[in-house]
């Protein structure tokens, strides 16, 4: 991969809603905008094409197969722009549980495909009574602009084994769709951990948030020593930057850590 690559993206906070059709008018105005910006890579939150808050068995009614309306949207943006696309959607699955995906499309088509491993059953939730959990063990990933971007989902951020596996398949750049539910600490638990992932794997991390009042915003884009290159409150809006594969050199040079480190993930 060429020593000079570098990717503008943006992440896009914004609050799908019931709605389908106004979830697909709303990524169109995002998307146009990050484009407007020079971004090459714009990144939407977890259930992007559906959400309700608590989860009901709407979800189900409303989940989509990857050739449904949402992909088809995605990917006639991604070709009217000339970019890629990364966004959360509500899969079908077999009976009243849906898969929580997200995807990664280009003009041509899909990239990548990742399934959440880690359901949310914590602080108080049952992800699992209307997700079923995806296979582990296969990264997800894609290539663009000379960089390799690795996807993961929300509460899969606080398993370090996922940043891990992805940059064991060569990704320079960790992309995290989530629905990052508000609460105690909440906010203190997601920038460190999006921090923590960063530094400890020496790469970028790019992370798109639902806002306030369910999620707790702050998507970012973070560099491979934890600094936050630009990001968003906790209301809708846009961040951009550049990942780029220079940084990447920069930081391992000094900090070799990947190289030197005595432990393999692997899946149980």
């Amino acid at each position: 991969m060429s020593e000079t690559a570098a990717v503008p993206v943006a992440v896009c906070q914004f609050a799908p809603t019931a709605s389908r059709a106004d979830n697909r008018e709303r990524i169109a105005e995002l998307t146009a905008d990050a484009a407007a910006r020079g971004a090459k890579l714009v990144v939407f939150p977890e259930y992007a094409s559906y959400f309700v808050d608590p989860m009901d068995e709407s979800l189900s009614a409303n989940a989509e197969e990857l050739d449904g309306e949402f992909v088809a949207t995605l990917t006639a943006l991604a070709a009217e722009y000339a970019l890629v696309i990364v966004a959360g959607l509500a899969e079908r699955a077999e009976g009243h549980r849906v898969r929580n995906t997200v995807v990664a499309v280009r003009g041509d088509g899909i990239l990548a495909v990742y399934r959440k491993q880690h359901l949310y059953d914590a602080f108080g939730q049952t992800e699992s009574d209307w997700i079923e959990p995806g296979a582990v063990g296969e990264a997800a990933t894609f290539e663009l602009g000379g960089l390799r971007f690795g996807l993961m989902t929300c509460y899969d951020l606080r398993f370090p084994e996922v940043a891990r596996t992805l940059v064991d398949a060569e990704s320079d750049v960790l992309v995290v769709p989530a629905e990052w539910v508000r609460g105690p600490l909440k906010e203190h638990h997601w920038t460190t951990l999006l921090a923590a992932r960063a530094i400890e794997n020496t790469v970028y991390v790019v992370a798109a948030d639902h806002p306030a009042p369910i999620g707790v915003g702050h998507s970012q884009i973070v560099d491979p020593e934890g600094v936050v290159l630009a990001g968003v409150g906790t209301a809708p809006g846009i961040a951009v930057a550049v990942v780029e594969r220079s940084s990447l050199a920069r930081v391992r040079e000094r900090n070799p850590s990947l190289r030197v480190r005595r432990y393999s993930v692997a899946p149980r």
